[in-house]
């Protein structure tokens, strides 16, 4: 069971690939692969945060207010994220900026913690977080990737193709990073759809 929690969250309901949320981060910081994974582990550190305090305490909290008690708990880690991104890698966070604030109205954490950890235990809970983020942070590292090898012609920093190739450069910009994740999304439908058929599926 806790084998097929965790790895749902990066196949099967991978966020972006299958469940279409968190595309502000996604598309808006993923113009090199450092950066979607950057923005991959904050966004699996409040989550393991989150979901740990909120499949604790769920019981504890009145469910006329469980939302906003949820962003609560989900803006304190946040912060936390924030500020120890700011003192320890000041450059990353300055490239990301907003966008870690932002993870406070993530629906990829947000709805995990209202799905599953407010209904499951501790380890089922933090199992789900650590595939959820990792496969939040296995999508913009892809996404982050594509775009830094067509844009640029380099991936993680490391130059691929010489000083000859021409680099796309519409592939850093915002209309790049939509056609990345279109065709992106449009190989993970069709492999889906290969498990599928191979398992016996409609």
């Amino acid at each position: 069971m806790k084998l097929k929690t965790f790895t749902s969250g990066i196949f099967e309901n991978n966020p972006v690939m299958k469940q279409v949320l968190g595309l502000c981060p996604a598309l808006a910081v993923t113009t090199s692969a450092i950066n979607g994974i950057a923005m991959g582990l904050a966004t699996t550190a409040v989550l393991i945060g989150s979901n740990t305090v909120v499949s604790l305490v769920n019981n504890l909290i009145p469910t006329k207010v469980r939302i906003p008690s949820y962003i609560v708990i989900i803006a304190s880690f946040v912060t936390v994220v924030d500020l120890v991104m700011n003192a320890y890698v000041h450059d990353l966070h300055k490239v990301l900026g907003l966008f870690i604030p932002l993870i406070v109205v993530n629906c990829v954490v947000l709805g995990r913690a209202e799905s599953f950890a407010s209904k499951n235990g501790l380890l089922e809970s933090l199992t789900d977080a650590f595939g959820t983020g990792f496969g939040f942070t296995l999508a913009l590292f892809v996404l982050g990737a594509v775009r830094e090898v067509l844009g640029n012609g380099s991936v993680m920093g490391f130059d691929l193709f010489g000083s000859g190739f021409k680099p796309s450069i519409v592939m850093i910009l915002p209309p790049g990073a939509f056609i990345a994740l279109g065709f992106l999304m449009v190989g993970y439908k069709y492999l889906d759809e290969r498990k599928r058929v191979k398992r016996g599926g409609v």
